[in-house]
């Protein structure tokens, strides 16, 4: 099993087995003349049919790393009947300690598969079946997949009863339809009458951000977020935004449902600039194999900075989700010499809609202006793509420029717009690299080191680190940043910002310039505030490779600690325990029981381990023994003996 410090990891590998392992076998001859939104598919609902359900999520709901792709059904506790929603034959059952946990895939005549995760229990053949497979194998997380004839189900039939295993927050079902291309469809194309929504999507925030140096809002250059006021399903701003060139409008937004306190997707977003469609984005189907591209149709900054999913009503680097019309463009709007109002229309899958309206006043950039507010510190740096925004606190002294410092050569920059008490200068990074900045404060020293291009192969060599990109790890241009510090007592290697997200991994080799004697116990973690998040890594030859999706500080580290081990309830019926880790995380365990395979189940979410017999009529007899090892090697044994 994985542990709780590499679940991340962990769920990404089951996210892509569930993404290409999910047709493997034969299916039935699917019904062509049934689309797959079609009524007379007659799909049962999986909980409690017939009884009004409360949905905790919807289908395209955005997700901090993906797009959410079915449908969470609350359930009062663990242990609800799961029913099949249709005739058809578990083509696959995987435990797994994180990702979807528990999860049935049941093939259907009309060439869907419907897809229950995060279950309890599997009942019937099919339960008893993977129990078996798992203690024959001796092991804890399973993928097994199934032909036709092996676990045909009915209509109705119960097939699991629901829980909380792998990801999930909270006792719900997960429930999915994916269609012959393995893409996600939206369950309530069914029309669940247990699902009822008679409310409209409710918004909180438009965001208006400069797409270029040349653009201003409100006689600026950056994002600004404005709050927008309610009257009825009708939002708007109260007053017209300064704006001149090219705007990219962002809106804060989700659904809702009547009667409960959760938030949704919201699939239809459209907007009008001057009475003419700029914007469309439908969410109808899910390629699970491009989820993650999510990071390109929300602010990724603002999700990193504020927790806040900001829906960009453009089409930003790197988006190649099919979400829009193929006439869309990319540039935002654009604001000339004329008053231009936009309307923007939120729907959501039962029809329900709220607009939002506002408008953009033409002002052309100013040199100076009382709209610019104060800063206390000497200087501020901000990054929008590839513009360094810089603010200077005016000194009596200040001649309006700056001097940029790169290889030993200055070139002075006069500031874009000054107010009050600041000026502002905006470098162009693809024309620049700076290695600091003079001011009338003192300099600013940057850690640049080179421009990676995106959607190409290229690394990045350095005598204390190398990085590797391919080329769909970047979804833009990145400006790399590295820098080299032992003030904390430990190597600490800062590589990029975590504020620039990655499609797909990037490899690095860290080149310590202290020696070590390599042990077990010797690794690399990512650290974040207090927190560390263990990496498996390579040595050779004092140097150190591995694999990262998020940028950040990486530190080598030792693990001395062994986990710990708390006995909650440990006797002749169960064993159940609690097991921690401090650092590395928890890698693997293993139990017996009198020297036979025991098999164990792990709540990472909640520390607790428990006893799974084989035959849930025989008491565990003898002497209980389970080992606990963390990923730097370092393992704790409990015994008990079993009366």
């Amino acid at each position: 099993m994985r542990s709780y410090s590499s679940l991340k990891l962990s769920e990404v590998v089951f996210f892509y087995l569930l993404i290409f392992c999910g047709q493997t076998y034969a299916q039935f001859s699917p019904d062509k003349t049934v689309s797959y939104g079609a009524a007379s598919n007659n799909y049962l609902f999986p909980i409690r049919p017939g009884n009004t359900s409360i949905i905790t999520g919807t289908m395209g709901e955005l997700r901090s790393t993906h797009f959410h792709a079915g449908l969470d059904i609350d359930t009062p506790g663990v242990g609800s009947p799961v029913l099949s929603v249709q005739d058809g034959y578990i083509s696959r059952a995987t435990c797994t300690t994180g990702g979807y946990g528990n999860v049935l895939f049941i093939t259907h005549p009309d060439g869907n598969t419907t897809v229950y995760a995060h279950l309890d229990e599997f009942k019937g053949a099919v339960g008893d079946y993977v129990r078996r497979e798992r203690y024959t194998r001796k092991v804890s997380e399973i993928d097994l997949q199934f032909n036709p004839n092996q676990f045909p189900v009915s209509r109705g039939e119960v097939i699991a009863l629901s829980g909380n295993t792998g990801g999930s927050g909270g006792p719900h079902l997960h429930f999915e339809v994916r269609n012959n291309n393995n893409e996600a469809i939206n369950p309530l194309v069914y029309r669940f009458s247990e699902v009822k929504d008679h409310v409209a999507p409710l918004a909180f925030k438009i965001a208006l951000k400069t797409m270029d140096s040349k653009s201003r809002i409100n006689d600026q250059f950056g994002r600004f977020e404005f709050s927008v006021v309610r009257n009825g399903n009708t939002y708007s701003l109260p007053y017209p935004i300064l704006a001149s060139g090219h705007i990219g409008v962002e809106v804060l937004a989700h659904d809702k449902m009547e009667n409960t306190r959760f938030r949704y997707g919201i699939n239809y977003i459209d907007m009008k600039v001057n009475g003419q469609v700029m914007f469309t984005q439908t969410i109808d189907k899910i390629d699970l194999s491009e989820s993650r591209r999510i990071l390109t149709l929300m602010d990724y900054k603002a999700l990193e900075l504020k927790g806040a999913r900001y829906n960009k009503l453009y089409i930003d680097d790197g988006n190649e989700l099919n979400y829009y019309s193929t006439t869309q463009k990319k540039s935002g709007v654009v604001v000339d010499n004329t008053e231009t109002p936009v309307w923007i229309s939120l729907k959501d899958f039962d029809g329900n809609i709220s607009n939002i309206n506002f408008t953009l006043k033409p002002s052309k950039p100013v040199d100076e202006t009382l709209l610019l507010g104060t800063i206390i510190k000497p200087f501020e740096t901000e990054y929008q793509e590839n513009i360094l925004k810089l603010s200077v606190k005016t000194c009596l002294e200040e001649k309006g420029e700056i001097a940029i410092w790169q290889k030993g050569k200055s070139t002075p920059l006069d500031a874009a717009y000054r107010g009050k008490n600041q000026s502002v200068y905006l470098i162009d990074l693809q024309q620049y690299l700076p290695d600091s900045i003079s001011t009338c404060h003192g300099s600013i020293n940057y850690s640049f080191q080179d421009r990676i291009p995106s959607e190409t192969d290229y690394t990045y060599y350095s005598n204390i680190l190398d990085v590797e990109f391919s080329e769909r790890a970047l979804y833009d241009t990145m400006f790399l940043a590295v820098s080299y510090d032992t003030q904390t007592g430990n190597e600490s290697f800062k590589i990029g910002s975590r504020l620039v997200p990655l499609h797909q991994s990037v490899s690095i080799t860290l080149k310590p310039l202290l020696s070590y004697t390599l042990t077990k116990n010797l690794g690399v973690y990512r650290k974040e505030g207090n927190s560390y998040s263990y990496l498996p890594a390579e040595w050779k030859n004092n140097r150190v490779r591995f694999n990262t999706r998020e940028f950040g500080e990486f530190v080598i580290r030792k693990d001395t600690l062994a986990p710990s081990i708390s006995p909650v309830s440990v006797n002749a019926t169960s064993a159940r325990l609690k097991i921690k880790d401090n650092l590395s995380g928890i890698s693997y365990f293993e139990a017996t029981i009198d020297g036979e395979w025991l098999l164990m189940v792990y709540d990472y979410k909640t520390g607790y381990i428990k006893s799974e017999k084989l035959d849930k009529t025989k008491l565990l007899k003898g002497d209980f023994e389970l080992k606990v090892v963390d990923n730097a090697g370092n393992e704790k044994i409990y015994k008990q003996k079993m009366r």
